[in-house]
């Protein structure tokens, strides 16, 4: 099972998303071909309700805990709640430029 099957799977399995999208970034950073180190993660959950920005983050961090302390350089986190999304109409921002790592 590749890594970005893996993130998906923690994900589902613990937030039950309405949407979620798990992007393999690596592509644009200077890594080797077929890297799994970048990531951009859209999350649209219930379970974000009455939750500030940096507890989502910090709870995706620790469902991620075991790939952030090792294969995964960079996660690019988007989470919101279901109304939030609607609000944003689907949209997130372009992730950051890794700096010293980049293309």
């Amino acid at each position: 099972m590749n890594l970005q099957t893996i993130i998906e799977k923690k994900i589902v399995d613990q937030l039950s998303p309405q949407f979620l999208n798990v992007e393999n970034e690596s592509s644009q950073h200077a890594v080797p071909k077929d890297s799994e180190t970048h990531f951009k993660v859209t999350v649209v959950s219930d379970a974000f309700h009455d939750m500030r920005l940096l507890q989502r983050h910090r709870l995706i961090n620790q469902l991620l805990s075991e790939e952030l302390s090792g294969p995964v350089h960079a996660l690019a986190l988007h989470t919101c709640t279901p109304e939030e999304w609607s609000k944003r109409n689907g949209l997130v921002r372009d992730s950051a430029q890794c700096l010293g790592q980049s293309k």
